[in-house]
C-alpha cells in the first residue's frame, strides 16, 4: 500500500492529462504539420531514388484506401498522390498529440527524448500492431535504413515543430 501512495505522489508516474486540450490540439498541428513535411519530404526523396517520381511515397501511402495497386502508381494526382498526403499528415498529427502530452506533463522530458520516444512507438505500432493495409506504405519503396531515415525525420520534425 506503501508504494502505491508513492507512485501516486511521484511525478514521473502522473500521468494525468493537460487540462488545456485546446492548446495542446493547436500545437500539435503544428508540431505534426513541421513532422509532416520533414517525413514527407524524407520519403518522397528516398522513394524517388528507387523509382525515379517524387509522387511514389505518398501514392504507396494511398494503399490504406486503393490497395497494393497504389503502390505501382508513380504519376503525381489527386487520387493517389493527394490522398496520400493527407493520410500522412493526418497520422503525423496524431502522433504529434502524443508529443505534445508528454511536454505538458508536470515534469517533461527533454523534447527530443519526446520526440525520439514518440517516433519509436510510430514505428512499432505502424509495423507491429497494425494490420498490413494500415502501414504507411512507403515501405513498399524503401529499405530498412531509409525508413529509419524517415522515423528520424519524423522525430526532427516533431522536436522543431515546438519552436
Amino acid at each position: 500500500m506503501e508504494m502505491r501512495l508513492h507512485q501516486r505522489s511521484d511525478p514521473h508516474w502522473n500521468l494525468t492529462p493537460p487540462t488545456n486540450w485546446p492548446r495542446l490540439l493547436r500545437r500539435a498541428a503544428v508540431s505534426g504539420t513541421a513532422a509532416g513535411v520533414a517525413s514527407g519530404v524524407t520519403f518522397a526523396m528516398l522513394a524517388r531514388r528507387r523509382t525515379g517520381h517524387l509522387a511514389s511515397g505518398p501514392n504507396a501511402t494511398s494503399h490504406v484506401l486503393w490497395g497494393e495497386s497504389a503502390a505501382r502508381h508513380h504519376e503525381a494526382d489527386l487520387r493517389h498522390t493527394g490522398v496520400g498526403m493527407v493520410i500522412h499528415h493526418a497520422s503525423t498529427v496524431f502522433w504529434a498529440i502524443g508529443f505534445e502530452w508528454l511536454l505538458a506533463r508536470r515534469r517533461p522530458p527533454p523534447p527530443l527524448v519526446a520526440a525520439a520516444t514518440v517516433a519509436t512507438a510510430a514505428y512499432v505500432v505502424d509495423y507491429h500492431m497494425v494490420p498490413k493495409r494500415l502501414t504507411p506504405g512507403f515501405e513498399l519503396h524503401l529499405s530498412r535504413q531509409a525508413m529509419g531515415g524517415v522515423y528520424v525525420a519524423l522525430a526532427a520534425g516533431l522536436a522543431v515543430g515546438i519552436f
